[in-house]
């Protein structure tokens, strides 16, 4: 089981404030709890007991910091619609793990659709995507089709926020 896959029993209950504390955090994971309470109006024993809470409750699972792969030397990405075969647990499971230890896999989503799995990565120019996709994904026994999308620019990020 990864940092993701936590098995919840019970949804959190969350109010105002702790939506509040979480779309602060996620714009800018950074903020010292003091700044956060100030902003939200409470105090900084409180802001920070509630955060704790929702760690302990995983409401919040990490705190990262969002780097820009072109800035690295990584300046194109890509999402690759991965289809496998057979459809079994331990095939899935064998190319979950064999995805993310690649080091120009971004992120990993289990999809419904045309394809089993969405990789995001990252890699230095389309020579480098190539190499990735028929040197590394498709010699991988599981794969039985890549379906290539490239990403233009850097993503528009929204925190989840609660709904009216």
């Amino acid at each position: 089981m990864n940092e993701f896959q936590f098995k919840i029993d019970k949804k959190p209950e969350l109010d105002s404030v702790d939506w509040a504390i979480l779309e602060l955090l996620q714009v800018d994971a950074t903020l010292p709890n003091k700044e956060i309470a100030a902003k939200i109006g409470v105090a900084a024993s409180t802001c920070l007991e509630r955060i704790r809470r929702m760690r302990r409750n995983g409401t919040i699972t990490a705190t990262r910091a969002h780097v820009r792969p072109s800035l690295l030397g990584k300046g194109e990405q890509a999402f690759l619609g991965i289809q496998i075969r057979p459809h079994a647990r331990d095939t899935a499971n064998d190319f979950v793990e064999k995805a993310l230890a690649l080091p120009e896999t971004l992120a990993l989503y289990n999809v419904s659709g045309n394809e089993d799995y969405l990789v995001h990565v990252a890699v230095a120019d389309s020579t480098e995507l190539q190499s990735l996709i028929i040197d590394k994904l498709l010699a991988l026994p599981q794969v039985a089709h890549c379906r290539t999308q490239l990403i233009f620019g850097e993503p528009w990020v929204a925190p989840l926020r609660k709904q009216p």
